[in-house]
Formats: C-alpha cells, sequence, structure tokens
C-alpha cells in the first residue's frame, strides 16, 4: 500500500492565443493551478484545474492550508473515500466553484497517479468504452467574430474533418439569426452548428430564441439561461425540439440528477474541473446513460477526451486549445475524432521546463 509522502502545488497563467468572447464575457487568461502528489514508492501523479482569469490564487489558498495537508499519509488508491472526505472538510463551502476546482486538481492527480502505477491509460482504466470520439470547434465561433469569418472557420473545420462547430449567440435576435443561417448555407445539412447563450437570456427570450433558431437545424441549444434556473429550463425544454445542453456552471451530480429527472436537458456537458474531479464527473456520465442522455463535455479537452472515450454515451470533444504551452506533445486527432492516448496516465505529456518558466511568484507550495 503506497501512502502519500508529499505535495507540489504550482500555479501558471495562460493566455489564450485568440480572442474569446460570449454573451457575458471576455476570456484573457487562463489560470491554471497544477497539484503534484508523490506515495511513498517514488510515483507522482500529476493533476490541474483552471479559472478564467479570477480566483486561482483563492484554489491555491484553499489547497495549500485546508485539503493537501489532509492527503499526507493518505492511501493513494482510496480516491472515492479522499474525495468525500475533502469534501467533507469543505463543506461549508461547498457546492462552489472555488471549492469544486480545488477538488478536480487533487481527483485529477490521484487519477493520474493511480493510472500510472497500473501501468493503464485514463480512458481505459476509467471504463474503455471508445477508442475515439468526435470533435467539434469552438474556436472559431466567438461572438465578435463577423459572419465571414464565421463561415471560412466552419468550411475550414468541416474540410479537415471535424463534424461540427459552435457559434456564439446573444447579439441582437435578427443578427444571431443572419450569422447561423449565413453559415449552415454555406456548410450544408450535414455539419452540425452548436449554439451557445452563455447563460445570458431570461426564460421569456431562451424561448423566443429556440423557435427563431429552429429553422437552422441547430445541433443544441447551450446554457441558455443561468443553470440555477430549473424551472426556466424545463419550460425551455417543453416548448422546443432543439435539444437543450447544460453543465459547465453545474458543481455537484445532485444538480444534474434534478435537471435529468425533470427532463429539463437532452444533452450533459459536465466540466470535469468544475464538477470537481473525475471521481464525480463519471457520476454524471454514468446516470446520464441511464436516462440515454449523450455527455458533450465542456473545454478541457486534453483531459476530458480520455473521459469521453471511457464511457459508451461519449458524443462530443469540444476543440478549444488549452495546454499547448505547457505540454510536449497535444493531443491526438485523425479525420475530425479525438484519440485518447495509450500513455498510461491522464495522457497529457507535460513539459516541466516550460511549466517551470511560467510559474507565477508566490504560488508554489510544498506539503510534506
Amino acid at each position: 500500500m503506497a501512502r502519500i509522502e508529499c505535495v507540489e502545488i504550482l500555479m501558471v497563467d495562460l493566455q489564450p492565443k485568440v480572442v474569446r468572447t460570449d454573451a457575458i464575457q471576455s476570456f484573457v487568461s487562463q489560470e491554471t493551478p497544477m497539484v503534484r502528489i508523490t506515495d511513498s514508492d517514488g510515483a507522482v501523479g500529476t493533476g490541474y484545474t483552471y479559472t478564467i482569469g479570477t480566483g486561482g490564487h483563492s484554489v491555491i489558498e484553499l489547497l495549500a492550508h485546508t485539503l493537501c495537508p489532509r492527503l499526507i499519509g493518505r492511501d493513494a488508491d482510496m480516491i472515492e473515500q479522499i474525495w468525500r472526505d475533502l469534501l467533507f472538510a469543505t463543506h461549508a463551502t461547498a457546492v462552489g466553484a472555488i471549492t469544486s476546482l480545488a477538488l478536480c486538481a487533487i481527483d485529477t492527480a490521484l487519477w493520474d497517479l493511480r493510472c500510472r502505477r497500473i501501468g493503464l491509460p485514463l480512458h481505459k482504466a476509467a471504463g474503455g468504452a471508445q477508442e475515439s470520439v468526435p470533435m467539434y470547434t469552438t474556436e472559431g465561433g466567438w461572438l465578435h467574430i463577423d459572419t465571414h469569418a464565421l463561415i471560412g472557420d466552419a468550411l475550414r473545420a468541416k474540410g479537415v474533418g471535424f463534424g461540427g462547430c459552435k457559434i456564439k449567440v446573444g447579439r441582437r435576435p435578427h443578427e444571431d439569426v443572419a450569422r447561423l443561417a449565413a453559415v449552415r448555407e454555406a456548410v450544408g445539412p450535414g455539419f452540425e452548428i452548436m449554439t451557445d447563450a452563455n447563460q445570458a437570456f431570461t426564460v421569456d427570450e431562451a424561448i423566443r430564441r429556440a423557435r427563431l433558431y429552429t429553422a437552422v437545424d441547430i445541433a443544441w441549444f447551450e446554457e441558455p439561461m443561468p443553470a440555477e434556473d430549473l424551472g426556466g429550463h424545463i419550460r425551455l425544454a417543453a416548448s422546443t425540439t432543439i435539444p437543450v445542453a447544460v453543465g459547465e456552471s453545474i458543481y455537484s451530480v445532485s444538480h444534474f440528477r434534478e435537471y435529468l429527472q425533470r427532463e429539463a436537458c437532452s444533452i450533459v456537458q459536465p466540466d470535469v474541473a468544475r464538477i470537481g474531479g473525475i471521481t464525480p464527473w463519471l457520476k454524471v456520465a454514468h446516470m446520464a446513460e441511464g436516462f440515454n442522455i449523450p455527455v458533450c463535455p465542456h473545454f478541457l479537452m486534453e483531459l476530458h477526451v480520455a473521459l469521453t472515450a471511457a464511457v459508451p454515451n461519449g458524443r462530443w470533444v469540444e476543440y478549444i486549445p488549452q495546454l499547448d504551452d505547457l505540454t510536449r506533445t497535444g493531443m491526438a486527432m485523425r479525420d475530425g475524432r479525438a484519440i485518447p492516448s495509450d500513455a498510461p496516465g491522464l495522457g497529457i505529456d507535460w513539459d516541466w521546463e516550460r511549466i517551470d518558466r511560467q510559474r507565477i511568484e508566490g504560488t508554489t507550495r510544498h506539503i510534506a
């Protein structure tokens, strides 16, 4: 039995290579807290999480002062037990974003450690359901991008094998419809167009927008309203034939259960960082399978490729490059499909020289 002997905490800040805007915000920074766990056999597991520019230092402090000290001496294979104990230790701040993000950094490190010890890649250790997963791209569909550029990006994506593209919505209704219709005319009927409102609308406006978007035959209407508005999503889902997608702003398995039981969505998009790690992510995915609902996770493609391949209802991987500046090799892609790594662990080939150069001063901590 290998016991946890020491934990290293650090953070880097990644600058997006393209401007990313949606209906409520612009992405100017991506803080990336990281955790490295070493056990008594000398095995090391690396985990990470992220924020979009705010809160990263709060995650570091929660890890350093509350969570990571509780890992020392624990059996590293007792991942479920550790996750629950840490959740209880933070019950006064859970369910919530900062706690979930911190839990994810630890949980992904423990899964990486386990997979490396047993010599299996994550997608096999967590289920082994698929050898590859279709991809769609979001990187060319941001809200500020003009229609001509949207069309160009969609055609390029289709040309290299992507199955679809995501277009942000939240302009005036006729502008959104015109942009979507122009892309549909250019790509034809066999290419999926996803839309994402980033929680910008009221329920009445979301119902109105869904009616206007229907003619374009979109693949889904993502985050039409604030995630806490379960009743609004129930109304919307009952009023439209467009699939309603939710999940990136949901922080607990129980909240997903409510959406599924109340038929408030038809696609779930759990974000492994915001749900609190691989352990709860898999619970959401398997629960959704029981409702015959697909899983199309939000962001973090370098990690979600393995998780979507681990479960039978993993439908899409979202293409938004995140870790190119921190890794030696990127995520494998072929003919528009994401291919999970066969290397033991999470499948992320960290470049520690580059990471060390980009550490944010004052965030490195050592717990032993």
